[in-house]
Parts: C-alpha cells; sequence; structure tokens
C-alpha cells in the first residue's frame, strides 16, 4: 500500500472485509521487522463475520485481538485451535485457524486488533 492511500485511510471507518456490516479503523502499521496493522474494530447489532481464515502469500498470519468493550449480548468470538483465548484476549493464526463472530444481539462491540506476518 502506498503511504498517500496508508493516510487517506488512517483513522476513518470503513467497511469490514467480510461483508457483514461491521467497521473498522486504521490506526497504524508498518513494514518492519515484520508486516503488521493495527485497527479498531466495531461490531453494532445485528452485526459479525462468519466462519473463515485469512489468506496471505507468504509467512504466517497471527492476530492478537484486546476485546475494549463487549456487547450487552451476541458477539462470541469463536476460534478453532487458538493459541490463547480469554474473555477479552484472543490470541491465533488468523491463516489457519478458522475464526468468527456471532452477530451482536444487543449493544456495541469494540476491538483493538493487531495482525502481524512472521516470515517463515
Amino acid at each position: 500500500m502506498s503511504i498517500k492511500k496508508f493516510l487517506s485511510r488512517l483513522f476513518r471507518w470503513e467497511k469490514g472485509r467480510q461483508n457483514t456490516g461491521y467497521d473498522k479503523m486504521l490506526l497504524g502499521g508498518g513494514l518492519w521487522p515484520n508486516r503488521f496493522d493495527v485497527y479498531l474494530l466495531r461490531f453494532r447489532e445485528g452485526q459479525g463475520i462468519p466462519p473463515h481464515v485469512d489468506q496471505v502469500n507468504s509467512g504466517e498470519h497471527y492476530r492478537l485481538n484486546l476485546v475494549l468493550k463487549q456487547p450487552k449480548s451476541g458477539g462470541q468470538f469463536r476460534c478453532i485451535n487458538p493459541i490463547f483465548d480469554s474473555s477479552r484476549v484472543k490470541f491465533f493464526r488468523s491463516d489457519v485457524s478458522e475464526h468468527s463472530v456471532a452477530p451482536v444481539k444487543q449493544g456495541t462491540r469494540y476491538v483493538l486488533s493487531i495482525g502481524w506476518v512472521k516470515n517463515t
């Protein structure tokens, strides 16, 4: 991604990649020592993410999700074979572990999501 495109996306809400309505805000990213990104994710009522894996061209894609605000109901994160999973901390290989978020039933869910690709 070019610097101009990166700056145009910084600190602005945009639709998430899974086309389910959740929003993401790019907070930062870089290329060294490994490619990484930092997003704030927002899930409003009715929004979730279907089961999927995140494809990468090469390397291992890790993601650390910190749940900042739980919704009143719904919005549960599910992951097959997480590295670490607690009520607020989710650490997993997003390129090999299928993961999803159940639709939020009531309230809003906010997540700080940090991802990086480890070169292999």
